[in-house]
């Protein structure tokens, strides 16, 4: 992990929103002493996301205006659908990790109670901590499969929520057109 920084999170991000209404990093840099080569890093990237998707976000919009109004209530409506199920996925995901570091406590209590000279008199425990381990592994898969899927894309506790790309919503469309 790197050095921490001399500044804060919202002189970051300051900084962000300066450099995107088109100052300079290294003027930036200059005024909240701090190295251009350390503005650099941090900002650039961001910056490059968000114009890129701001860029997205604008073609997604010309591409629904260019629809019939019935059509674009239609990309609407599905827009929200699949808002919809991501939040009920990750909120799914969220009891289901709950749970099963819930089940897994409880196996652990119940494992400290097994008999390890003769554990054929703890089998009722044993059946129980794997039921229960059975239990949080099947109760953890949505959050496991929701991970695996963002792993190389985290997102930020800061950044708002991404939505569908431009592509997304043209293929929508064009199901949509071919369905009337």
């Amino acid at each position: 992990m790197g050095r921490r920084s001399k500044l804060t999170e919202l002189q970051w991000s300051e900084i962000l929103d300066r450099n995107l209404a088109g100052e300079s990093l290294r003027s930036l840099a200059k005024e909240y002493g701090v190295s251009a080569m350390a503005v650099q890093k941090r900002v650039s990237l961001q910056a490059e996301k968000v114009k890129t998707i701001a860029n997205q976000l604008v073609k997604t919009e010309q591409a629904v205006s260019d629809l019939p109004v019935s059509l674009q209530r239609k990309v609407y409506t599905f827009a929200d659908r699949i808002r919809s199920i991501n939040q009920h996925l990750a909120g799914a995901a969220e009891y289901g990790a709950a749970t099963a570091h819930r089940m897994s406590q409880i196996a652990n209590a119940l494992t400290e109670q097994i008999d390890e000279v003769d554990p054929e008199n703890s089998m009722d425990k044993i059946k129980a901590v794997a039921a229960l381990s059975d239990t949080a592994n099947r109760a953890s898969s949505i959050a496991i499969s929701l991970a695996k899927n963002s792993a190389d894309k985290p997102i930020p506790i800061d950044e708002p929520e991404v939505q569908p790309t431009p592509n997304a919503f043209r293929k929508i469309a064009k199901e949509l057109l071919e369905t009337v």
